[in-house]
């Protein structure tokens, strides 16, 4: 099964139209108020015109008001939203499009196998190395081994970068990837050389774990 990749935190059309030319399946945009790669919304129209068709359009949030998300659903038109908070699986479910629900992996986290049984609206789960409360793209891994099972598709997430993706599917076999941090020359400034590394290399993994 080939490996999904999702690039998160992109905040220049530039690094969108480059990432859709990688093949990269996911475009995740931030709306984390805590987060540098926390998005305006001037600059929204710019970035979801350098969306094609068939490339899933990720909105992110952490506790963020009801009312935040609704506007930034209806000005970047995502066809999923991420929760990285402590929101609860009705808030989740409540703006009628499918969500994937951050678990975090990092010290202290709770038991990741818990997480089915609280948000069982969820279509996937991301697995990152933050901890409890803390928001994502940190750059912080955890035990690629350590993954209950949980009944949904797994984003792996947390410290990948083109020298450790191929090792963390191997380990994990997830559906998909997900780097912010990892492919980046600064918060929210992605690196066109470290992007195309990153999926060379999730392909490369692919392909040998066919073999």
């Amino acid at each position: 099964m080939r490996t999904r990749i999702k690039f998160c935190g992109l905040t220049r059309p530039g690094d969108v139209r480059l990432a859709v030319e990688l093949g990269v399946d996911a475009l995740g945009f931030v709306f984390a108020a805590a987060s540098p790669r926390r998005l305006a919304y001037e600059q929204l129209e710019g970035l979801r015109q350098a969306v094609p068709p068939l490339v899933d359009v990720v909105a992110l949030f952490m506790d963020n008001p009801g009312s935040e998300v609704a506007a930034a659903i209806k000005a970047l038109r995502p066809s999923l939203l991420q929760f990285h908070g402590g929101e609860d699986d009705a808030f989740c479910r409540g703006f009628g499009l499918p969500f994937l629900k951050t678990v975090p992996m990092g010290q202290g986290a709770d038991d990741a196998a818990l997480a089915r049984k609280r948000y069982p609206s969820a279509s996937v789960f991301l697995l990152d190395g933050h901890g409890p409360g803390q928001s994502g793209g940190r750059g912080e891994r955890f035990d690629w081994t350590s993954i209950p099972p949980l009944g949904r598709p797994v984003f792996l997430a947390g410290g990948l970068t083109p020298a450790n993706v191929g090792q963390a599917i191997r380990a994990a076999r997830p559906y998909a990837v997900d780097v912010s941090s990892g492919i980046e020359s600064a918060p929210g400034l992605k690196d066109g050389e470290k992007m195309q590394q990153f999926v060379d290399e999730v392909r490369r993994a692919d392909r040998n774990i066919a073999q």
